[in-house]
């Protein structure tokens, strides 16, 4: 592998992450925000790595038995792009010579987010689980082999549902981890399709002085039904956490607190203690 595939600082960490191996646990706690992870330090005890390059920021610490990593990704799937190559470069490739290890390390993945709800029936403040990311950026369009991952029939139902436009990249649906949803799964929980797209504003069907190509896809999204799933809400990296987990062997969900409903226009700003109290309910169950 050239040196310019996977970047090597001096220090013998990962480009972006500045992590060294050894500085992540096996069990991975994904948040946007980087003061989200100062939020959740005081879960752990014994922390023995905070390190932080521009928008990531990562500590690694023991809760209870188990130890964990809590990583700020920012936003979007292009920085997940980032953080699940430079993860699982630092458990499957020897970083002294840049070739895939032999055996695989396979690392749990849970994104503890927040969200936008579509579903009117869904209160602000709730938990979703999403059992299916669909994703409408492009961003595993761009690895090899990657069709097995997919779940082409929800996907095509979906594209002809909205009549799909062409100048559009086509959209790709991945399902959680079975086992880890499984484990994950609350019956107080809300679960579905979650939508990811490559965008907060247009993408999501704000128009603020700029229109949209569709402006009523949020309701046409929320009355979407089919395989007895339904459309939950939007984010912006489920899709390619799962996608890219899937793909390098490993297992991921995504459990979001809704902090808006869009279609009943609510917005729960004071968000922070409803994301604190899920982040410990992750912790008990991983």
């Amino acid at each position: 592998m050239k040196k310019s595939e996977l970047i090597i600082n001096p220090d013998g960490g990962v480009y972006h992450l500045h992590l060294l191996p050894g500085d992540i646990a096996k069990k991975i706690i994904l948040v946007g925000d980087p003061g989200r992870v100062d939020l959740l330090a005081d879960l752990l005890t014994n922390i023995r790595v905070d390190k932080q390059n521009r928008e990531f920021h990562t500590i690694t610490g023991e809760y209870g038995l188990e130890e964990i990593s809590i990583i700020s990704t920012g936003i979007g799937t292009d920085n997940i792009d980032i953080v699940m190559n430079e993860l699982d470069a630092l458990f499957n490739v020897d970083l002294s010579t840049n070739e895939p290890k032999k055996e695989l390390t396979q690392l749990t993945i849970v994104r503890l987010g927040t969200c936008g709800a579509i579903n009117p029936d869904i209160p602000v403040g709730s938990t979703i689980i999403s059992e299916v990311a669909i994703g409408f950026d492009s961003l595993l369009h761009f690895y090899g082999d990657y069709e097995w991952v997919l779940e082409p029939a929800l996907t095509n139902e979906l594209t002809e549902y909205l009549e799909w436009p062409d100048m559009l990249s086509y959209p790709y649906a991945v399902k959680a981890d079975k086992e880890l949803f499984m484990q994950m799964f609350d019956e107080s929980y809300y679960h579905g399709i979650t939508i990811s797209t490559p965008g907060f504003y247009a993408p999501q069907g704000r128009s603020i002085r700029l229109k949209t190509f569709d402006d009523e896809i949020n309701d046409i999204l929320s009355n979407f039904d089919r395989f007895d799933i339904k459309i939950c809400n939007y984010e912006m990296e489920s899709s390619a956490i799962y996608g890219l987990s899937k793909l390098l062997g490993h297992k991921a969900v995504t459990l979001c607190v809704a902090i808006a409903n869009r279609a009943t226009g609510d917005f729960l700003s004071d968000y922070q203690p409803a994301v604190y109290e899920l982040a410990k309910r992750i912790m008990d169950q991983i």
